[in-house]
């Protein structure tokens, strides 16, 4: 456990919110220095180890990208070029990063390390996940396609606090936008021009009237959902405006989806998709059923198949072909925030879980 701590303050000091140069090359010298593994760093800033032989290859994956952080999260005070600030209190790590997810990655870091793995073992950690999975999705082009995935992302906390789930399903997100379009007049005449403003709204009313699919994976239920958050349009308040846009947030579920396009029936009005970050679903009970054995070896509390609300590059990964879990120390409510923790027995957990993974899968 105390190198899975040490090592967590290590990354976490990292700042890799802008640039993940630095972090990545922590990640890559310390499995050079600690493990025989075959490492390499692909041209997307991704890290990517191997060790151990078998007829088929499990993935232990994180990311080393942070969010920015807040300024008391700064050494300095939120100056350019600091340390990220870790702080030790009551059992619990804080810092940008603690949950989201270089904790996680430590341990599992760690676990690669120290395991004696029944089949082939992989470690990767990608960058860019916090802008939509760029590494994942480039390292899925290069070929990368381990037969299974435990990814560390936050799943401790679910069915009952502190324990530590195993998340079977996530939503995905897609973000579209409708863009209306009109024929400007002067607004003595409004008769003259077409109103954008007017087509948006009526696209928005599709919107409204449109039901969000729902699925159930492995026993657990995913809703999703679909709202209007933005509108923008018009230019002064005396002219017919020509053209307005409308953001739309859905949250997807594997194998279903609004059908947004309806929008496009409205007159003047184009539907465009400017992020589809995909869903998860785990395709073999046997190995969620077996990450979940591991996690009950390792806790007092009993815990149990859920989902996520939130997409991870577990999503890129499914739809690849590679079969994945979501297990991590992250709690909900953490990630992203001016006070981002974890615990740090959580950490020492997730560690053993990733290291039983490993040897029994």
């Amino acid at each position: 456990m105390s190198d899975t701590l040490a090592l967590t303050r290590r990354l976490v000091s990292i700042p890799s919110h802008e640039d993940e140069q630095a972090a990545g090359d922590a990640v890559e010298s310390w499995l050079r220095e600690e493990t025989d593994a075959t490492v390499r760093r692909d041209g997307a800033g991704n890290v990517i180890a191997r060790r151990g032989e078998g007829p088929r290859s499990l993935a232990l994956v994180g990311h080393h990208d942070v969010v920015p952080p807040a300024d008391e999260q700064v050494a300095g005070g939120g100056v350019d070029g600091n340390e990220y600030v870790v702080e030790k209190r009551d059992g619990r790590l804080y810092g940008r990063g603690t949950a989201d997810m270089k904790g996680s990655l430590a341990a599992a870091m760690v676990a690669f390390r120290d395991a004696d793995p029944t089949t082939e073992l992989v470690f990767a950690s990608f960058a860019g996940e916090e802008q939509g999975g760029v590494g994942a999705r480039a390292a899925i082009d290069e070929g990368f396609a381990p037969d299974y995935a435990v990814v560390g992302e936050g799943s401790t906390g679910y069915s009952a606090p502190s324990v530590t789930d195993v998340a079977v399903a996530h939503k995905g997100r897609r973000g579209s936008t409708l863009v209306a379009r009109g024929e400007g007049a002067h607004a003595s005449e409004p008769e003259a021009g077409e109103n954008a403003v007017y087509r948006a709204c009526d696209a928005v009313d599709v919107v409204r009237g449109l039901d969000a699919p729902e699925t159930t994976v492995l026993g657990q239920e995913l809703q999703g959902s679909v709202a209007v958050t933005e509108i923008d349009g018009g230019s002064a308040w005396n002219v017919i405006p020509e053209r307005c846009e409308v953001t739309v947030d859905e949250r997807t579920v594997p194998g279903e989806r609004v059908d947004l396009e309806r929008t496009e029936s409205v007159p003047g009005v184009e539907w465009v998709v400017d992020q589809d970050l995909p869903p998860m679903a785990c395709d073999d009970a046997d190995f969620a059923d077996a990450v979940l054995d591991a996690a009950r070896e390792v806790q007092d509390g009993r815990p149990e198949h859920v989902a996520k609300p939130h997409a991870t590059d577990a999503g890129w990964l499914a739809a690849a072909g590679t079969t994945c879990v979501v297990c991590g120390a992250a709690e909900p409510g953490e990630a992203h925030t001016a006070t981002e923790s974890v615990a740090i027995d959580v950490l020492g957990r997730c560690e053993w879980l990733y290291r039983r993974v490993a040897e029994s899968v």
